[in-house]
């Protein structure tokens, strides 16, 4: 009970101190990336919020397979066991990673202009002509240099077990002609578990596998297409949490030197 009251203490101290962070930094950015177009200095706050949140609740994380980051722009899709899956790799594999966020989110004013400014992508998964005009933009965006991640199950898993996964994502890869990362995190549900609002201390897992080539794949071709990337996932995952190198922070990425340039 004591660990999960100090966890409790960690967490709102953590959403305190980044709804603080959001409050004080964002407009400010926000403005510098409007009058001047300097789109980075949201991807600066973005990666200084990630940062100041898991050091707070003490989340690391081993990550493998670094040598199958492309040099190009593609979309990376990955399982999801929780809340902490989005931040995570949005701070561990790419320094601009963009991502297809859920529509309701524009409900919160501040976060969702920096997310529109920075170049992700609104999705309204309901009305399915506005969802496919959301893929279509992401697919430009991808033929035009951004990187993206995904989680095609479109929900958290329960049980650690991977979900359907749906088709979206893939159709955005095959219209782009960008090629697939697939990425396992293992050890998500030990920090955050579905319907808690705790973030536990943990050491999470990153694996990252070889990328798949959707060059001259049609949509026709998209079920065959998430057979191969699920397959890949759960083979990441089946290989068991990452043992070494030593677990990072957050803070520690950006001296590593390892990624590839936006």
């Amino acid at each position: 009970m004591l660990a999960v009251a100090i966890a409790a203490i960690r967490s709102l101290l953590a959403y305190v101190s980044v709804s603080l962070y959001v409050l004080i930094l964002g407009p400010p950015g926000m403005l510098l990336a409007w009058l001047f177009g300097w789109t980075g200095v949201l991807y600066i706050l973005g990666h200084g919020g990630v940062v100041i949140a898991t050091t707070l609740v003490g989340i690391r994380y081993r990550i493998a397979g670094t040598e199958h980051l492309p040099p190009r722009s593609a979309l990376f899709i990955s399982n999801h066991q929780s809340n902490v899956d989005p931040p995570l790799l949005y701070r561990a594999v790419h320094p601009r990673l963009h991502f297809v966020y859920k529509a309701e989110m524009q409900a919160i004013p501040i976060l969702a202009r920096a997310f529109n400014l920075a170049g992700f992508i609104p999705i309204e998964r309901q009305h399915r002509e506005r969802a496919l005009a959301a893929l279509e933009q992401g697919a430009a965006a991808l033929r035009g240099g951004a990187s993206f991640v995904m989680f095609p199950e479109g929900t958290r898993t329960r049980t650690g077990e991977l979900l359907p996964f749906k088709h979206g994502a893939f159709l955005m890869a095959i219209k782009a002609q960008a090629p697939i990362v697939p990425v396992a995190v293992s050890g998500a549900m030990d920090a955050m578990r579905k319907g808690s609002g705790i973030i536990r201390p943990a050491t999470l897992s990153i694996r990252i596998g070889r990328p798949i080539d959707t060059a001259g794949r049609t949509a026709a071709e998209r079920h065959a297409l998430i057979g191969e990337v699920r397959d890949a996932i759960q083979g990441l995952l089946d290989e068991g949490p990452v043992s070494s190198p030593p677990a990072r922070t957050s803070a520690s990425r950006a001296a590593s030197g390892r990624h590839h340039a936006p």
